[in-house]
Formats: C-alpha cells, structure tokens, sequence
C-alpha cells in the first residue's frame, strides 16, 4: 500500500472533505460536489461528539491522523480526506463555533467557554497516500469488515465500485477481508437495487433505510425465482438488465419490499424475510399480492401455509401438557375445578378430531 510512512501535519483551511465519499450516497456524492454541500450532507453523523473529545482529550491524536491524497478539486491541487471525513468535518464545525459563525445552538453550547487546545486548526496530523486506490483496502476492511462500519447500502456500493472497476469477488475478498459469498450478494443486491431505481420512483431514503432487508431477502429461494437471480451468479452476469419479462416482477418486489407514496412495505422486521420467500413460492399466495392494491403479509402468510408450524407447535405443547397432567390427575379426581378443565379438553379434541376424520377413525378401531 503506497502511503507515506512520514506523519505530516496540515492547517484545517488546506485539507479538504471527500466529495466522493460514499457515505453521502451516490446521488449526492461527486467530484464536483461543493465543500458546503459534503459539510451539509454529514450534519447528522454526530460530529459534535467528536468536537466534545477534541477539547476534552487536548487537541487530535496523532494516532487517529487522517490519509490524505493530493488530486485535482474544483479545478485545483487539494489534499482530499479520505479516511477521516467525520474528524475533518467536526473540526470545521467546531471552529465555526469557536468563530461565532455556526446557526446550529447545539454547536454554539459545545465552542461557549470552550479551552480551544493549541494548534487544533493549525496542525492537523496526516499520511498522504499517493492515490485512492492505494488505501481501497484499508478503506474496506475498517468500514465493510471492521470496526467502524458503514451502513449496510454504504458497504454494497464500495463493493461495487471494485466490482465495476475489474475485479472479481476473489480480489475484492482479499482486498476487504470479507468472505466471497458476502462480496457476491452485496455485489448482486447493490445491481438489483440500480434497476429498481431505473423501472420505479421509490424514494431513495425508502431504500437506504430497507437496503439490509432487501439483501437479506435474496438467500431466500422463492425471491430467487420470482426475480430469476442466480445468486452465485458473476460480475458480468449480475451487470446484464434483467429481460423485460421480468420487470413486472421487479416492480412488484420493490412495492413490497420498499413501498411507495401511497403503500407501506408489505413487513417491516427483517426476520420475517424467509417467510416473505415462502409467500413467493406459493401460487395462491403470490397471486394474492399481484392482484391486490392493499394486500397485507398476514393474509399472504396464510395462503402460503405460513401458520402452519405454530398450529403444530400449538398442538404438540398441548399434547405435553396432557402427558404431564396423566402422572398426577388420579391425586385429584375429585377436584372441580381439574374437572372442568378436562371437560372442556374433551370437547375441544373431539371438534379437532372432525377436522381429521382418519385419525378419529383410527382412535375408533383402537378402542374396539
């Protein structure tokens, strides 16, 4: 990896926030991005936490010293941030705060008789590396793998720019220290996710808040054969359109996964994504949910004999119940109240044994 192994040190005004980052998503990220904008954009990434430890700690810890790379921005030589944007940006915030110039009151309350830790904006540490593609490993592996992780929509599009850029999942598995499979289906839900934007007008925060379900989704074989993925499928397998017969298909799964302006997502916990995958094996089922405007999972759930596992582990517990209650009822044959329970059992097995008719003759013969 070619990053210097010197420690430099740079003013705040010199170092500049990472258009590119793909953090701020790829419809806000891009090279021509103003700084403004980046700042804007990461308000919400509790910076002002980080500020509070700047002035706590004494100032910025050589050992969390950004990488930096030196590119052509806004039609001139700047050293780029790449990892340390969050540092960067509550530096520049804080001291906007300490300058009298930040509208946010919270920033205003953290600068207010704040002990400003000498040389904070004068001497800030960093590497400098001598492109981005020399840290892409670093990047991955702190933010896909590691401990600071990125959401789970921010980590499928750095996989995918790897992907894109030529290589293949082995590569970017040795690359972010990942496992193929995950590189393969985030690789594969990142594509997906491209086409439902092109064939729908979901809104974008739908997907990033249900990016993680939708992945999730894809181990289920029924999502697998309702969109006719192959989930093991390459990079330039995964890149073709999906044909057009299908696009009716993918229309559907993104109104049920996703919603829309006028309808919520079809479920909302992630858990229940197998059972969403068995709704899209059953016909029944998944006919209900192509001809319905307001269909609902519990209905769909049914059709698709989704209850059936809690009947049986309904019916089984009872049955232990009943085995428990044999070693002890002949202590209480005379109680009311163990009477009446057994009464009402009775009378609740003979309208089960209705339902299946085989075993109530079965039951018949064994008493004769």
């Amino acid at each position: 990896m070619a990053v210097s192994k010197k420690l430099d040190f740079e003013e705040l005004d010199n170092l500049c926030l990472d258009p590119k980052n793909p953090r701020l998503g790829r419809h806000n990220a891009g090279p021509d991005v103003p700084q403004d904008r980046v700042l804007e954009l990461m308000a919400d990434w509790k910076l002002d936490e980080l500020a509070v430890s700047f002035l706590e700690s004494g100032g910025f810890w050589t050992q969390e010293a950004m990488i930096v790379v030196r590119e052509n921005l806004y039609g001139k030589s700047s050293l780029v941030v790449l990892e340390g944007n969050r540092r960067l940006a509550a530096l520049i915030n804080l001291r906007k705060a300490v300058e009298g110039r930040h509208p946010d009151r919270k920033w205003q309350e953290i600068a207010q008789g704040a002990q400003i830790p000498k040389d904070l904006f004068k001497k800030i540490p960093y590497y400098l590396a001598d492109c981005r593609e020399d840290i892409e490993g670093f990047l991955g592996f702190r933010h896909v793998t590691g401990i600071e992780e990125w959401r789970p929509a921010e980590k499928a599009e750095f996989i995918a720019r790897l992907i894109d850029k030529g290589m293949d999942y082995q590569q970017v598995r040795r690359k972010i220290g990942s496992k193929t499979q995950t590189v393969r289906q985030n690789y594969i839900a990142y594509r997906l996710l491209r086409q439902i934007e092109n064939a729908t007008d979901i809104s974008e925060d739908n997907f990033k808040e249900r990016f993680s379900v939708m992945y999730l989704s894809l181990r289920a074989e029924g999502v697998q054969k309702y969109l006719q993925i192959d989930i093991q499928a390459d990079p330039a397998t995964v890149q073709r359109e999906i044909p057009k017969v299908h696009k009716k298909a993918l229309v559907n799964f993104a109104l049920w996964l996703f919603g829309d302006k006028e309808r919520l997502p079809l479920f909302n916990d992630s858990r229940q994504v197998d059972n969403f995958g068995r709704i899209l094996e059953s016909k029944e089922a998944r006919e209900y949910l192509e001809r319905s405007e307001m269909p609902t999972f519990e209905v769909a759930h049914r059709m698709a004999g989704g209850d059936e596992p809690e009947l049986v582990r309904l019916v089984e517990t009872a049955a232990d119940n009943v085995e428990l209650t044999l070693t002890r009822a002949h202590h209480y044959r005379k109680s009311k109240k163990l009477q009446g329970a057994v009464e009402r059992l009775a009378v609740d097995t003979q309208q089960l044994l209705q339902v299946f008719p085989d075993i109530k003759d079965k039951l018949s013969k064994a008493v004769k």
